[in-house]
């Protein structure tokens, strides 16, 4: 009886256990787009000319402005992954808590990559954080309101990857640039697709991490 008791106790907490693991969700598998949507401003350019997959490496063109985003809405997450300008630092982004995938700009907030400024907030399509706070002598909300980092720029340059790692937890967001707590923000949405930008000029994307928390 003892036995039994002991094996039911063990075999629930093994359960206990998976169940409260964080999850590991590949987003990428180093060789196609698959797992993902994409959006092109315009419908200029088919999106193959603007995303594609070269030596198990994300490639984005930077030009035309659009953004690719997962197939799939995401919660109470870790992200990790790495970037880097192959030619000349420019422009970019990492989307988050997407709520309407719109062209070109979608609802959802960007963590900014653009060159010294990579952790800052920009509030897409009428998105919002509660830490937000419109700058004095303004009476209107701009069209991209911004919530600057909160550290000295803390990127590599040009040629050198670059790594990013961003919790969400109950539309909570704290990014991290290379190690560097940079910024921190409160979303009133807590589920949403994720995205990568297009803008500017060639940047690439490798080692994406999904952890569901």
């Amino acid at each position: 009886m003892r036995k039994t008791i002991f094996f039911a106790v063990a075999l629930l907490g093994g359960i206990y256990t998976s169940c409260t693991q964080p999850r590991q969700i590949s987003l990428f598998n180093g060789k196609d787009l698959s797992n993902w949507n994409f959006v092109v401003a315009g419908d200029s350019v088919s999106p193959e000319q603007v995303f594609s997959v070269k030596d198990g490496t994300i490639w984005i063109q930077g030009d035309p402005f659009g953004y690719m985003f997962t197939k799939e809405k995401y919660a109470d997450y870790t992200l990790e992954l790495e970037w880097r300008w192959p030619n000349e630092a420019t422009n970019s982004g990492i989307f988050l808590l997407i709520a309407d995938p719109s062209n070109p700009f979608p609802n959802g907030i960007e963590c900014q990559l653009k060159a010294g400024q990579a952790g800052d907030f920009v509030l897409l399509g009428g998105s919002d954080l509660e830490e937000y706070k419109l700058p004095g002598g303004l009476t209107e909300r701009p069209r991209f309101p911004v919530i600057d980092k909160r550290r000295p720029s803390s990127e590599k340059p040009a040629g050198e990857w670059n790594k990013a790692r961003i919790d969400v937890k109950g539309g909570k967001i704290d990014v991290y640039i290379n190690g560097i707590l940079q910024n921190k923000g409160t979303n009133p949405v807590k589920e949403g697709y994720i995205g990568l930008q297009s803008e500017g000029k060639e940047i690439q994307f490798r080692n994406l991490s999904l952890k569901l928390q």
